[in-house]
């Protein structure tokens, strides 16, 4: 399968990602996305690694799942801005998975252009309404259109 996650760039960008190889994905705390990581993902899935709350909201780069879904540390710590009172050890509310660095986009595919293509990208999620969710499936089509706008640009 194919994801688009997103992060904030001042948080943890590509550049971050590329440095440290490999990172743990916390801090998710939606129960559509969280589903989303224990049910459907599974390692070597494909991601489009997107920045977003930033200046130029854009697809940065490519990443691959490299673990599978496990119990997310930070809903423990009580220090973390993602610590849960409610999740118990033995029954954690969320989960993680380890995200690898694949590749930066020498251009990165901005939300401004990924918004003018029209009919290759219709029904993709980042571009409908209301749209909130930090992780999302990305369907075959749409992730080869947008590697390929990363490479005609």
């Amino acid at each position: 399968m194919h994801w688009l996650m997103k992060s904030e760039p001042h948080e943890f960008s590509i550049d971050d990602l590329a440095r440290r190889k490999r990172e743990p994905w916390t801090g998710v705390r939606n129960y559509q996305a969280r589903n989303h990581l224990r049910d459907d993902m599974q390692v070597d899935d494909e991601v489009l690694f997107y920045h977003s709350s930033c200046e130029e909201p854009a697809v940065a780069g490519l990443a691959r799942i490299v673990r599978a879904a496990y119990p997310d540390p930070t809903q423990f710590e009580r220090k973390s801005d993602y610590y849960d009172a409610g999740s118990r050890k033995d029954a954690p509310r969320w989960l993680a998975v380890d995200v690898g660095f694949v590749r930066r986009f020498a251009v990165p595919v901005t939300l401004a252009r990924l918004k003018t293509i029209g009919a290759p990208l219709e029904g993709f999620r980042l571009l409908m309404r209301g749209n909130r969710l930090s992780v999302f499936p990305v369907s075959p089509d749409h992730f080869h259109h947008i590697l390929a706008l990363e490479r005609t640009t």
